[in-house]
């Protein structure tokens, strides 16, 4: 596969890649089950539980920080090349963004040891990852050209992006140490199903005019793009072998990773609380169906009839396989199989939360006060309020989002959480929490980003979460 096309699968991949990956809504929502994986230290009360199979856990986000559907092609008479060119091109610049990851779960349960303190967890989902960076220079050379741009020179850095498919095995202990401290520790394999990254691309490309009119163009790069499971995925799809093929790279059959997750509550007094947790310390070590593409070096190329945006408006003529092969054989160009490891998007949770109101009964505990050692789990208040801190880790810098919430019990039958969400895709983000309790069944659903439902081609942002779950507190 020829570095050019390689880059176009990116740069398609990127367009694409339009999730986010904050759970605020799921995060310390201690009636869900699924609360354990975005804090391995939660404070829960059930004697056991069980996820229905792919239907325990679905959660699916989309968001892109500069520029919404509706922003081009909304009808308000003005001219869509003008839109492109003052909203994308000219209006989002290298920091914008377009990121985020999509979970299914397959398995995922936990129950109570002899040790009433020791909750333990296991289970196994699949997740997708990824990140693309506008790519300012590159639109801005595509679209307006480079005969008005000479002396202008073009950064190459501004091509970021990674992405990711691989199923996911853990197994967590959640520990109670006393009635103010709960821990917990998870352990993560990851077993890679496709990976890609291009994210310390250096360089520069600028077009001068020189004597008679001969134009010369000057290209000094350092980039590189490292694939793993990429062209095994290709010979799949010809072969009709795709389905066989994503089933043994899930299941230890592809490049295999470790992880881990940390987490904690913490009571400050019995109506204040404080939280915290940090996912996917971890990485995967890619070695097999190995492809990385490197240009590297300095180059300087001269008669140059190629001006675009005006060359590919000619459909006989090939003018960009043309400028791909003239900058190949100047510029050092090689292809290697070289293994590398590629770190997880880390990310950091924490929470301070303030309960009142009257008790809600814990449904897992005897009567017998709600400062007694022997609680498995505090009885919970009717009314919940407090702040989040979401902060995941980019290649261009750490991603932050703050959260307001309001909680709200209704008996042991219905919990409701509301949030108000400030990141990079939006300031007004309102969001919708749902726990449902009908004997052992637990239905919940969750959804952002509420008030841009009357027109979603005008949202930055929209995720939803649903899932189903058999929960038991045993006997008081």
């Amino acid at each position: 596969m020829r570095f050019s096309n390689l880059l176009s699968l990116v740069l398609f991949w990127t367009c694409l890649a339009m999730f986010g990956q904050n759970k605020q809504l799921l995060y310390d929502f201690v009636e869900i089950p699924q609360s354990a994986m975005v804090n391995p230290g939660v404070d829960t009360d059930f004697q056991w539980y069980a996820g229905v199979p792919l239907l325990s856990g679905l959660s699916l986000q989309a968001g892109s920080s500069g520029l919404s559907v509706n922003d081009i092609f909304a009808s308000d008479g003005l001219d869509i090349n003008d839109k492109i060119r003052e909203r994308a091109i000219f209006g989002m610049n290298a920091r914008d963004e377009m990121s985020g990851t999509f979970q299914i779960e397959f398995l995922n349960f936990g129950f109570r040891g002899k040790n009433p303190d020791n909750f333990y967890t296991a289970g196994m989902y699949i997740e997708g990852d990824a990140i693309g960076y506008w790519f300012q220079d590159y639109a801005i050379l595509a679209f307006e050209g480079n005969a008005d741009k000479l002396n202008q020179p073009f950064d190459l850095s501004h091509l970021k992006t990674r992405g990711e498919l691989m199923n996911v095995f853990h197994i967590g202990l959640n520990k109670k140490i006393d009635n103010e401290l709960t821990i917990g520790i998870r352990g993560k394999l990851y077993s890679s199903i496709f990976d890609f990254n291009s994210t310390k691309n250096k360089g520069t490309f600028i077009t001068k005019e020189g004597v008679n009119n001969i134009y010369s163009s000057t290209v000094e790069a350092d980039m590189q793009l490292r694939t793993s499971g990429l062209n095994g995925l290709k010979d799949a799809v010809d072969d009709g072998t795709v389905g066989s093929t994503i089933t043994k790279r899930a299941f230890f059959g592809g490049n295999l990773g470790v992880g881990v997750d940390l987490g904690f509550t913490y009571q400050l007094s019995d109506q204040m609380v404080l939280t915290g947790s940090l996912l996917d310390l971890g990485f995967i070590y890619h070695s097999k169906d190995i492809k990385n593409y490197t240009l590297n070096g300095k180059a300087t190329i001269e008669g140059i009839e190629i001006i675009l945006p005006d060359a590919a408006a000619d459909p006989n003529a090939d003018f960009w396989q043309n400028l791909v092969d003239d900058v190949e054989g100047f510029v050092p160009f090689d292809d290697n199989t070289d293994s590398y490891i590629a770190f997880r998007p880390t990310k950091l949770y924490g929470s301070l939360r303030y309960n009142f109101g009257e008790h809600v009964d814990n449904r897992a505990n005897c009567a017998c006060g709600v400062n007694a050692s022997s609680n498995r789990a505090r009885a919970k208040y009717v009314n919940s309020v407090g702040g989040q801190l979401y902060v995941i880790n980019r290649p261009r810098g750490p991603q932050m989002a703050l959260t307001g919430f309001y909680q709200r019990r209704f008996g042991n039958f219905m919990t409701i959480k509301t949030t108000y969400t400030i990141d990079k895709f939006s300031y007004s983000n309102v969001g919708l929490g749902l726990s449902l309790q009908a004997g052992p069944v637990n239905i919940y659903a969750m959804a952002d980003n509420l008030l841009s439902y009357g027109n979603l081609a005008d949202s930055n942002y929209a995720s939803f979460q649903l899932g189903l779950n058999i929960i038991s507190w045993g006997k008081k």
